[in-house]
């Protein structure tokens, strides 16, 4: 399970850090094997593969002459991208998704239970913020729809 929100930096060359505390986890559960799309949100989305492989067979699943379903795919299939963790511990993120999300050197890596999502950092507290103001104003209530869903 990932959880909590850990700042962290990118380097020169698009590279992170995986915090040591989800190492050996992702070691053994998907050899060290990951990967990235893009939100709609604008942040990148972290998957172990064998989660990912789940995920992208049901939005392989979804109807071709639905609109919405194929932009659905078209983002989270079209920028998947596979990568491997370093020896360090490291992960390449590629330029387009770096520029999909606006990430530059400060990032938010926010635990998700199954996955992770990466933030600019200041866009996550900018949002986070914003969520936080919206769960005041409207409750915590949520549609029959919403309630089921998960990606």
């Amino acid at each position: 399970m990932f959880r909590g929100v850990s700042k962290l930096n990118l380097d020169a060359k698009g590279r992170m850090a995986i915090p040591t505390r989800y190492r050996d986890g992702l070691v053994e559960t998907c050899a060290s094997q990951l990967v990235i799309t893009g939100d709609k949100d604008r942040c990148l989305l972290i998957y172990p593969k064998p989660a990912w492989l789940v995920i992208e067979e049901k939005l392989k699943k979804l109807s071709a002459l639905s609109r919405s379903a194929r932009n659905l795919q078209r983002l989270y299939i079209g920028y998947a991208h596979e990568t491997d963790m370093d020896g360090q511990g490291r992960i390449l993120l590629p330029t387009e998704l770096r520029e999909f999300a606006s990430l530059d050197k400060k990032v938010a890596l926010v635990g998700q239970g199954d996955k992770f999502e990466l933030w600019d950092d200041a866009v996550w507290s900018r949002q986070l913020d914003d969520w936080l103001n919206k769960i005041d104003e409207e409750g915590l209530e949520l549609t029959e729809e919403l309630e089921s869903l998960s990606l």
